[in-house]
């Protein structure tokens, strides 16, 4: 039984906190954080520290920022830590190889998707835009591809049809915690571990987010706006225009007993339930919270009592 294992914890936004707060309530010894440089945050500017360095300081852990593990000192600062193994979750920085064999028991990674289903930087969202029913959380080990390594372990996770970007989040990034205690008290505990290799036919890519793709095209059903709706919730936020002015949808359904022939994009009802918008192939979408310019994200219901003017049925969005 090999009780103190020494790691050493990669990671940088708050889906990796979560697993790092994991592991300091099951009590392993994590000798050293490695997180991103703060970033500028804000109206001003000042720099932000990452949820994963504030919860390490919480916690008086030491804490490393190199811009990339490629340089020869960080490798030999990483390497001064004689870690036993590394966690890494969401950490943004690539890990070379040197890096994945300097600790004993490797590098292992915590990633939001059923592997292989899903390798890359967005795999919550993407797994929303595409109507999945599920998803989850795959533990692997890692190697020197994308999102290639062994799985070691993985948890399921529904996905339901309300369910956003943000809100699928914050189920994985406690579900990816509970993982990985389960995998690191097994390697603690000198128990064996299944180690199965990724079927790469079944392999789909999770490519980054960007702000153009989250520009709403009428012309798409309701059904694939309401998906993208719901993915682009709360990064990067799907939007358009309306009246010349750009706005920012948070939340939408398909209503699935209604059809139209006016204009996609042409809001053709609006009541407190939300505005009922023409798409693409004759369907319709509610749109029930938006961000007007200047607003806050608010129900259609508060928006039509101080703004009607603004939301007339027969103005066009992204006209």
């Amino acid at each position: 039984m090999d009780s103190h294992l020494r790691i050493v914890f990669a990671g940088t936004p708050e889906f990796a906190a979560e697993s790092l707060r994991a592991l300091l309530q099951g009590h392993h010894d994590v000798i050293a954080v490695y997180t991103q440089p703060d970033r500028p945050a804000g109206r001003g500017r000042g720099l932000k520290a990452s949820p994963v360095k504030e919860l390490a300081l919480e916690h008086d852990i030491p804490v490393w920022q190199p811009h990339s593990l490629k340089d020869a000192d960080a490798q030999n600062e990483l390497a001064a830590l004689k870690p036993d193994l590394m966690v890494v979750a969401a950490y943004g920085l690539l890990l070379p190889q040197a890096v994945l064999d300097m600790p004993r028991l490797g590098c292992i990674n915590v990633h939001a998707s059923l592997l292989p289903r899903w390798r890359g930087a967005a795999p919550i969202q993407r797994a929303i835009l595409a109507g999945d029913r599920e998803t989850g959380i795959t533990i692997m080990q890692m190697d020197a591809g994308l999102d290639t390594g062994a799985m070691l372990y993985k948890a399921t996770c529904p996905i339901s049809r309300s369910d956003t970007g943000a809100s699928l989040h914050d189920r994985l990034a406690l579900l990816g915690g509970d993982a990985l205690l389960a995998v690191v008290d097994s390697l603690r505990n000198g128990q064996p571990l299944s180690v199965e290799p990724q079927d790469t036919a079944l392999a789909t890519y999770a490519a980054k987010l960007s702000k153009e793709e989250a520009l709403i095209n009428w012309q798409l059903p309701a059904d694939e706006l309401a998906r993208r709706i719901r993915a682009f919730n709360a990064v990067p936020v799907a939007h358009s225009t309306l009246a010349g002015q750009s706005v920012r949808v948070w939340q939408a359904r398909t209503l699935v007993d209604e059809t139209t022939t006016a204009t996609p994009g042409m809001i053709i009802r609006a009541d407190k339930h939300g505005l009922a918008v023409a798409a693409g192939e004759g369907t319709v979408l509610l749109i029930e919270t938006l961000q007007l310019p200047g607003g806050k994200a608010l129900p259609i219901a508060l928006l039509l009592n101080a703004r009607r003017d603004e939301l007339q049925p027969g103005t066009v969005f992204g006209a």
